[in-house]
């Protein structure tokens, strides 16, 4: 055991220290006559003779007043003991002489304290006599030499009181400052404070303090930095690559050249574009068909330009650009385009044109399958129409290409009429316009679209229709009188129907010469224009009238003035040579 921790090498104090003789640090030596232990006489050998105050020998008179009670000063060597341990671990790797001297230091210093305090007993071995300095190799002796062991430069500085006494620092050395610090976090190093089988140390902190359990005859633990970084490293170069990959494609679609194909293509291809498409919703429908490379060549091409909905004969493999060209030309359209005032037999001949079927197909499905094509639930009101579905192929663009079935064809016509129709509540309009059913509101407009012939006389022609339905009508007792109607029936398109009295016998429902009223359904299927005059007639009391020329049609309030403009008509038309 050490003197208070001083150094590896214990030895007494020497007689000239300033620090020799003190009595417990607390500065009182014991008087004379008086025992250092609390009163208590110390307790000698009776065969021994007492050799205090006639013995000369120096070291003998530091024993005598360095004792202390027994107990206590074995409680503090001990926690002297565990300090030094301490100290010594940390010295254990880079001084193995001086393991092997504080070896011998601390037997000696357990002979020291059985015999020489405990006892009063002049020790076996006196200080200094023989025994290595670990210092500076001599054997000084307090007798003999002045040497001063806190002088060298190895030696621990001198014990100071327990009051007074600092935790010293670390050794250190150049090389201790001069080198980078080692990374410690476990992420990097690979050590997580558990040894080889698993178990953590007892103190990790103390590990990191250079104390703690040490592990001897164990290996190194492998790090795992090497794959930690690998990993990190991979994750950051996916990141990269995908970022660039895609920064790549942006960079593409916004300001690099669409992919197209060059050329006019081949083949033939059948491409319908639904109303309403945009340029880039065409561009999609024509990459998906193989007619072009890209939807961004097509739309580059096109340039702004107003693409029709419908059907085309395109070719596969085109440019953008003879795309465009192909589509703007009306040869490559494979439309059917149903003009205003067109009668049902008209819209089923071109059908079976367009689909090359047989004649007859489609007005066949349409008698058989009228109730399944989405007709409103106030159509077909009448037994005696002849065509439920006349007066509901609403008058548009369709696309009709064979392939095509007749059923889909009727359904998209009904669909639209259904759609511009149902905007108005007919129903409601029917009751204000004094008519029994919305039926009979289409029922009007057809006849407005045949009679009227030219837009700018629809409001007037819808005032006439609704001046003769009207019960007190003396000119012609409620009846149209209108030569549309006998042209319905025959399937004929002339303006000589023939004299009145002969009209008037012919035996038909749609007769209005004959019938009074409305007939039981529309004749045509009326535009969007008479329509909407059949829902808004003009304000007049006019009930003839007769269409001169393109841009003049005569009105009239009665017959006599009705017959002064049908003069009119037929000196226009000798003028002509009709």
């Amino acid at each position: 055991m050490t003197e208070y921790g001083r150094s590896p090498g214990s030895e007494p104090w020497h007689p000239e220290d300033p620090l020799y003789g003190d009595q417990g640090w607390g500065g009182q030596q014991a008087a004379a006559g008086q025992t250092p232990y609390g009163g208590q006489p110390q307790q000698q050998d009776p065969q021994q003779p007492q050799q205090y105050g006639t013995q000369q020998d120096p070291y003998q008179q530091y024993n005598e007043q360095q004792q202390y009670n027994g107990q206590q000063r074995q409680q503090y060597n001990q926690q002297q003991q565990q300090q030094y341990n301490q100290q010594q671990q940390q010295y254990n790797q880079q001084q193995q002489q001086q393991q092997q001297q504080q070896q011998q230091q601390q037997q000696y210093n357990q002979q020291q304290y059985n015999t020489g305090w405990d006892t009063g007993q002049q020790p076996a071995m006196p200080y200094g006599a023989g025994r290595p300095d670990p210092y500076d190799g001599q054997q000084p002796g307090y007798s003999g030499e002045n040497a001063d062991y806190y002088a060298t430069p190895e030696a621990y500085p001198p014990p100071q009181p327990p009051s007074r006494r600092r935790a010293e620092p670390e050794p250190t050395t150049d090389w201790d400052a001069e080198a980078p610090q080692e990374e410690t976090h476990p992420f990097f190093t690979g050590d997580d404070g558990r040894d080889d089988d698993g178990e953590y140390d007892d103190d990790p902190r103390e590990s990191r303090r250079g104390g703690g359990r040490e592990r001897r005859g164990k290996g190194k633990k492998k790090s795992r930095n090497g794959c930690a970084c690998l990993v990190v490293s991979l994750v950051l170069a996916g990141g990269l690559g995908g970022g660039g990959y895609f920064g790549y494609q942006f960079w593409q679609g916004q300001f690099g050249a669409a992919e197209d194909f060059s050329g006019s293509g081949s083949g033939s291809t059948q491409v319908e574009i639904p109303k309403g498409a945009g340029l880039g919703e065409i561009g999609s429908i024509l990459k998906e068909a193989g007619v072009v490379k890209s939807s961004g060549a097509f739309v580059s091409a096109a340039d702004g330009k107003s693409i029709q909905a419908g059907v085309y004969i395109l070719k596969k493999g085109m440019s953008g650009e003879n795309a465009v060209d192909l589509m703007l030309d009306p040869a490559s359209r494979n439309n059917l385009i149903v003009p205003p005032g067109k009668r049902n037999s008209w819209v089923y001949e071109q059908v079976d044109k367009r689909l090359e079927v047989k004649v007859g197909t489609t007005k066949a499905v349409a008698k058989a399958k009228a109730k399944t094509l989405g007709l409103p639930d106030w159509a077909d009101d009448n037994p005696d129409i002849k065509d439920p579905l006349e007066g509901f192929l609403f008058p548009a663009t369709y696309p009709v290409a064979k392939g095509m079935k007749p059923e889909a064809v009727l359904q998209k016509m009904v669909a639209q009429a259904n759609a511009e129709f149902g905007k108005k509540d007919l129903k409601a309009e029917a009751e204000r316009l004094g008519l029994k059913s919305p039926l009979q509101v289409l029922t009007v407009a057809s006849l407005v679209q045949a009679e009227g012939k030219y837009k700018h006389d629809f409001d007037k022609v819808s005032r006439v229709v609704y001046n003769r339905l009207k019960p007190n009508n003396l000119e012609t007792v409620g009846r149209l009188e209108f030569d549309s109607t006998i042209n319905y029936i025959k399937s004929e398109s002339t303006l000589d129907v023939g004299a009145v009295d002969d009209l008037r016998k012919l035996k038909d429902p749609y007769n209005t010469y004959n019938v009074k009223g409305l007939p039981p359904g529309p004749i045509a299927n009326p535009g969007l224009d008479a329509f909407n005059s059949s829902l808004k007639p003009t304000p007049g009391p006019w009930y003839y009238f007769v269409s001169i020329t393109e841009d003049k049609t005569l009105f009239a309030v009665t017959n006599a003035e009705h017959e002064r403009n049908r003069k009119k008509y037929e000196a226009e038309q000798e003028k002509s040579g009709q």
